[in-house]
């Protein structure tokens, strides 16, 4: 590929010294090269962000509401050019991608639309006391391989209007459609507002670990979410962390099999099942576990698995080697084991990294692929009668991110959504999500919340101040 991939460090190009190859997971071919961010250049991507904080923090937030509605702007005009990079370089399908992109500026846009709150918890004749929230620095916000802008953009937007600069940092193995983002707003933002690098394995621990980071915005999984948290206590810096999940959805009796059927297979399967809140473990009533699991099945039969950049294509390869190697280690401990398969459980003999749509039939609850999050084209299928076992069955997990609920009885519902050890429960939906709604992981799942004031509040500290009145 003949573009140049750059890094913005104080509203300024800089090239690697180093690189590293990126591939497409369709074919496992490096197509491109990205910088490979030295110690030094991180060095001054964090530098140019202190310098930038004191004039962005005095910037009124009018004035920053316009900036990043503007960034938006300018994602939105590159949406197809964007897109068709991210599709290269993360594997998924080009309206997906197109997903990705257009999703991360509307969340820049309706982040705009959130106040930061000023609270008087006291005025008497004795006493004013007034609370006020400010930023709280340089924040690094470091983004995860399977939704890279917009995950990327619940980070940014919050941090930006909320008067904090910020270094960005993609994942390893999807970094190019980052970079070209941070080319495309150089000039909206003063330099060293926003700095976007890029670099293999070694890049991460030396942002989180940074002297200068004040704060650190992290999504990807649990375990990794545990060596960033240990890094920033260090320095006590202060973490937002989204991790990992093993999303289960329960179907009631009452549900319409027909209708939901492929709204199930969709809520798993999405993304090739790379998604946080994806359903991991489904639980269905055994009055309907038959025709449903048929009906799911036979939607699988239809789905097109392939190169993201081919039309029709639904669901795309893995991301990268290491997840493919981790959901096909799952698929043949499920067949050590003697489970059995519905659908699927062989790779792919095409180059890439491609894992047919798998689906397993009543495996037990100690499987590994129940217990574990597979991140991959694979769900485990299980039947169950009583509900109040359900969810214990539900419940009993490290992870706590989401679950889904499908039933007519809303009411009954609602009661079961408050039983269930989730930061996100849907009703006869799956994966919606809101800049306007807090999200964020109970259990090991995470720490804070994105989205929403709270997630706003989330990039700012405190600040009381209490006058005693003549």
């Amino acid at each position: 590929m003949s573009q140049t991939f750059t890094m913005t460090i104080n509203g300024k190009a800089v090239s690697g010294s180093e690189t590293f190859g990126v591939e497409n997971p369709a074919t496992g071919a490096v197509f491109a090269q990205a910088p490979d961010c030295t110690e030094a250049q991180l060095d001054e991507a964090v530098a140019a962000a202190r310098a930038a904080l004191p004039s962005w923090k005095g910037t009124s937030i009018e004035k920053r509401r316009e900036a990043l509605q503007a960034i938006a702007g300018v994602i939105a005009q590159n949406g197809e050019e964007l897109a068709r990079l991210l599709t290269q370089e993360q594997g998924k399908p080009h309206p997906d991608a197109m997903g990705d992109v257009l999703g991360g500026a509307h969340w820049l846009m309706e982040t705009t639309k959130l106040d930061i709150p000023e609270h008087v918890s006291e005025d008497s004749p004795e006493r004013l006391a007034v609370t006020r929230y400010g930023p709280i620095g340089v924040v690094a916000a470091i983004v995860p391989w399977n939704f890279p802008i917009i995950l990327m953009m619940f980070k940014l937007a919050p941090a930006l209007l909320a008067g904090n600069t910020v270094v960005v940092k993609p994942a390893p193995t999807t970094p190019l459609t980052t970079l070209k983002i941070g080319e495309l707003i150089r000039g909206i933002l003063p330099p060293g507002v926003v700095n976007v690098i890029s670099g293999s394995d070694r890049l991460g621990p030396w942002l989180t670990a940074h002297k200068d980071i004040d704060k650190v915005s992290f999504t990807g999984s649990t375990e990794t979410g545990k060596k960033v948290m240990a890094s920033a206590a260090k320095d006590l810096k202060k973490v937002t962390l989204e991790l990992g999940g093993n999303d289960a959805a329960i179907v009631m009796p009452d549900v319409d099999v027909e209708k939901v059927a492929q709204e199930l297979f969709w809520a798993a399967f999405r993304n090739a099942g790379q998604i946080c809140i994806a359903t991991k473990r489904m639980y269905i009533h055994k009055d309907v576990y038959e025709p449903l699991k048929a009906a799911i099945v036979e939607h699988a039969k239809t789905v097109k698995v392939g190169d993201g950049s081919e039309q029709g294509t639904q669901i795309g390869p893995v991301q990268n080697k290491a997840q493919y190697e981790r959901v096909l280690e799952l698929i043949q401990d499920a067949k050590d084991k003697g489970y059995k398969f519905l659908i699927g459980g062989n790779a792919s003999t095409a180059p890439g990294y491609f894992v047919p749509v798998t689906i397993l039939d009543n495996p037990p609850e100690n499987a590994r692929i129940v217990q574990e999050e597979q991140f991959g084209p694979v769900l485990p299928l299980m039947s169950f009668d009583d509900i109040d076992e359900v969810v214990g069955r539900a419940n009993a997990t490290v992870y706590g991110l989401g679950a889904s609920i499908w039933t007519k009885d809303l009411v009954r519902a609602q009661a079961l959504a408050a039983q269930l050890q989730a930061g996100t429960v849907w009703i006869n939906e799956s994966q919606h999500l809101s800049p306007h709604a807090a999200f964020g992981g109970h259990k090991q799942s995470g720490v804070g919340v994105e989205g929403g004031q709270e997630g706003l509040l989330e990039f700012c500290q405190a600040q009381t101040v209490f006058m005693r009145r003549a």
